[in-house]
């Protein structure tokens, strides 16, 4: 009897999940999830959890394959050449194919006394850490929310709703994703619900105390509890690793997806940055990213050549609190287009349904490998490569 190839598959969120399923068409293929919670995180409901309207969790039965065999554990370290990963428990674990999909974090923060004093939020530690401390806060209590990106939109107003006095402070922009028009409207939107919006060059964070957040323009703003939104970055496992990393750390891959220093490790989700033209970080590329990371491997076990993976994003799905909520919509290449949809709930209703339907997307997989297809192409992306392309050989004739 045929041995099995064995595919590990480091990193259990939205790719992680997707890719181990999909990888379970084949018989002979052993599947390893290492990751280091026992239950899947949903990223996107972390806001929730801060104020209490959902757990952020689901088990791990409910939407992996039953034969993949999940390991609780931290990766400390890919051993390239000897095809094995180093667990922070002391053990390791052999393979054959490695998909790398740790995902992304809270950026660490540059601005003096944001480490000590504010609360990130993008991981369910970080979300589990802060929910006392907010339900501890009184009720008339100055909260300040930094960063105006959607995960700060939706902290911001998922607190006002349940009448928490709130400071957004966005620094330059506010919103910077959302077409002005849908800008101007979430604002207005944000306004009702009680939430202080600061925006434009003066408001950029320059300090935080266990008391008040100061601005460039010299402001000092009460704050009793600091929320901290702004940037993410990813785990430096493939740097500590010694592979090819991008500026921010995510594993440098052609368009297949593969590793640029090795065939058996294959990337997907916000870790991955294909030909130095990474996707936007969100759950919705990361579940395109995924079956197509896992294809790659499965089209190397049988001796085929990979496709060229293809992401094409729609927009983005923001929630305004548990009763409204707004959809930018974008061409497939993420410009964002003058079309949104704001609403009450309506599109709160759309926004779980989109939620929802992640969490469905991952189930079919398990029950249906290989059924999950439903990913747009952004036809603009060869033509982004060959510009690429010549610029590079420009630059080069220039040295």
């Amino acid at each position: 009897m045929a041995e099995s190839t064995k595919v590990v598959v480091v990193g259990g969120g939205y790719a992680g999940v997707v890719a181990a399923n999909r990888l379970t068409q084949r018989d002979d293929v052993a599947v390893t999830l290492i990751n280091p919670r026992p239950a899947f995180v949903e990223r996107i409901r972390l806001h929730q959890l801060v104020t209490g309207s959902d757990d952020a969790l689901v088990d791990y039965q409910r939407i992996l394959a039953p034969r993949i065999r999940l390991v609780v554990d931290t990766a400390t370290r890919i051993d390239a050449a000897g095809r094995h990963v180093t667990l922070a428990s002391g053990g390791t674990l052999d393979y054959d194919y490695l998909i790398y999909a740790v995902g992304s974090g809270s950026a660490a923060p540059s601005v003096p006394g944001a480490a000590e004093h504010a609360y990130p939020i993008s991981t369910l530690e970080e979300a589990q850490r802060l929910r006392p401390v907010v339900d501890a806060a009184p009720s008339s209590a100055a909260l300040t929310v930094v960063g105006g990106g959607s995960t700060g939109i939706e902290t911001a107003s998922e607190l006002a709703e349940q009448g928490r006095k709130v400071t957004l402070v966005c620094g330059r922009v506010f919103g910077a994703y959302l077409h002005p028009r849908a800008r101007r409207a979430v604002a207005e939107k944000l306004t009702s619900l009680g939430v202080t919006v600061l925006e434009g060059a003066g408001t950029t964070v320059t300090g935080v105390t266990g008391a008040s957040v100061l601005l460039a323009d010299g402001r000092e703003l009460p704050s009793a509890v600091t929320i901290w939104t702004a940037g993410f970055g990813v785990p430096d496992l493939a740097a500590r690793s010694g592979l090819s990393t991008d500026a921010l750390g995510r594993l440098r891959t052609d368009e297949t997806l593969t590793s640029l220093d090795d065939v058996r490790i294959i990337a997907a989700g916000d870790s991955a940055a294909p030909s130095d033209l990474p996707v936007r970080m969100s759950c919705q590329s990361a579940m395109q990213i995924a079956p197509q990371a896992a294809d790659t491997v499965l089209s190397r076990i049988a001796g085929k050549r990979p496709a060229d993976f293809n992401v094409g994003l729609f927009g983005q799905c923001i929630s305004l609190g548990r009763r409204a909520g707004v959809v930018q919509y974008a061409k497939k290449d993420d410009t964002v287009t003058k079309v949104y949809l704001l609403g009450g709930k309506p599109m709160a209703m759309l926004k779980e349904g989109v939620c929802k339907s992640t969490v469905w997307q991952m189930t079919h997989e398990a029950r249906k490998p290989g059924s999950l297809n439903l990913w747009f192409k952004d036809p603009g992306r060869r033509a982004a490569l060959r510009v690429k392309a010549g610029e590079a050989r420009a630059a080069a004739r220039r040295a």
